[in-house]
């Protein structure tokens, strides 16, 4: 027993002793609760409407008792003529209005007056169209048809008097104007941003430390150093080279789960419930820009901090914190909405996201996309010139 407390001791002052292993482990912790709590956030606000959101209901053949129930609710309303239904549902395919409630003409005597028991036929029907896909579209929806469901209560608790949405030969089509497109686009942007950056750093976790911490560590790096090849050249070589190898590494990552995409949302092969191929050859061309300045800005960083190490343990180590931050960033790509600001794509791996998000929801500006690609590949050149000046440093190469 002994020994085996002699061991532990010995383990004890060696972890508590070596305050970066105890400030690690600690960061790790808070940052893993952070990513949590941001995931939490961030899955909520998918689905929840813009607080600042004012609900407006355009609304054909509208009379006074349903008009002062909705506008008591909260809810703007806005009368349209038959004629003006087309361009608005397609407004709402755009996410650019919340909902048109077409009623019969003559619809409060309609529904006042039906009876299955005395009158044949089927009771007047209410049209309500939405999207799904845009949060305060589905809230408004949900509003709009709660409020019919308490007028309808009011009107005879015995039997329906309307129907809202009734599928037949008048209207043979869903009420909810996303297209396939929309749905697939909105999926895929709220998760692929997020899955992307922790592979891609992943990826280069993988490699950096052990091209440069572990080459330190073996003393192969100090050979290097004392060549004639010079230390800059030594540092492009390091990053260009193990930024190909972590593309490719995450290439495949990321190949293989967008083919298992459908599966995962439940769709199989046949009907999916994700299309992959709503992208044309342009957004793709912008990803892999994206990604690849992504990769380039993670090996310059996962480098920098791979040098000052003295053992690939102790790298991965310094790089885990980094990671839980890279993911927390990665989980702000869920929260919905699309950095509009350009100057928020000079912000490091932040604007990687939001370019990707944008990118995969099709709905970005190549501007800010091409601001955020720049940037990165400055940043990374920016940390080249670093690494380059770790390496004319003794203290920094040849520290025990």
């Amino acid at each position: 027993m002994s020994g085996i407390a002699t061991v532990m001791k010995k383990e004890f002052a060696r972890f508590f002793g070596d305050k970066r292993m105890v400030l690690s482990t600690l960061l790790s912790a808070v940052l893993i609760y952070v990513v949590y709590s941001f995931m939490g956030t961030a899955m909520q606000d998918m689905f929840a409407p813009d607080v600042d959101h004012t609900p407006i209901v355009y609304a054909v053949n509208l009379e006074a008792p349903i008009e002062q129930r909705l506008q008591s609710a909260g809810l703007s309303v806005r009368q349209i003529g038959e004629n003006e239904v087309d361009s608005v549902k397609e407004r709402i395919s755009q996410r650019d209005v919340d909902v048109v409630a077409v009623f019969p003409i003559g619809f409060v005597e309609l529904a006042t007056a039906f009876n299955p028991q005395t009158v044949g036929g089927l009771p007047p029907n209410v049209e309500v169209f939405f999207n799904s896909t845009d949060p305060n579209s589905s809230n408004t929806f949900m509003r709009v048809v709660g409020l019919l469901d308490e007028y309808e209560a009011y009107l005879s608790n015995r039997f329906s008097k309307f129907d809202i949405n009734r599928i037949d030969a008048d209207m043979p089509v869903s009420p909810d104007l996303a297209t396939e497109a929309d749905i697939s686009a909105t999926i895929i942007s709220s998760l692929m941003p997020m899955l992307l950056m922790m592979f891609l750093f992943t990826g280069c976790m993988a490699l950096a430390p052990e091209s440069i911490a572990g080459e330190k560590e073996r003393g192969t790096l100090a050979t290097l150093l004392v060549t004639p090849l010079g230390r800059s050249e030594l540092a492009a070589g390091k990053i260009l080279s193990l930024a190909v190898l972590s593309f490719l590494s995450g290439l495949v990552t990321t190949v293989a789960t967008i083919l298992a995409l459908p599966n995962l949302m439940g769709g199989g092969a046949d009907g999916a419930i994700v299309d992959v191929g709503i992208y044309s050859t342009t957004d793709y061309i912008w990803l892999g820009v994206v990604i690849l300045s992504t990769i380039l800005l993670s090996v310059a960083v996962i480098s920098i901090i791979s040098a000052f190490a003295k053992s690939v343990k102790e790298a991965n180590m310094a790089i885990s914190p980094l990671m839980v931050i890279v993911m927390v960033v990665g989980v702000t790509g869920m929260f919905g909405g699309i950095a509009e600001n350009p100057m928020l794509y000079l912000i490091p791996f932040y604007s990687s996201v939001q370019s990707m998000s944008g990118i995969l929801a099709l709905d970005y500006y190549t501007t800010n996309v091409a601001i955020s690609s720049i940037s990165n590949i400055v940043y990374a050149c920016i940390g080249g010139i670093a690494l380059t000046k770790m390496f004319n440093s003794e203290k920094v190469m040849f520290s025990k």
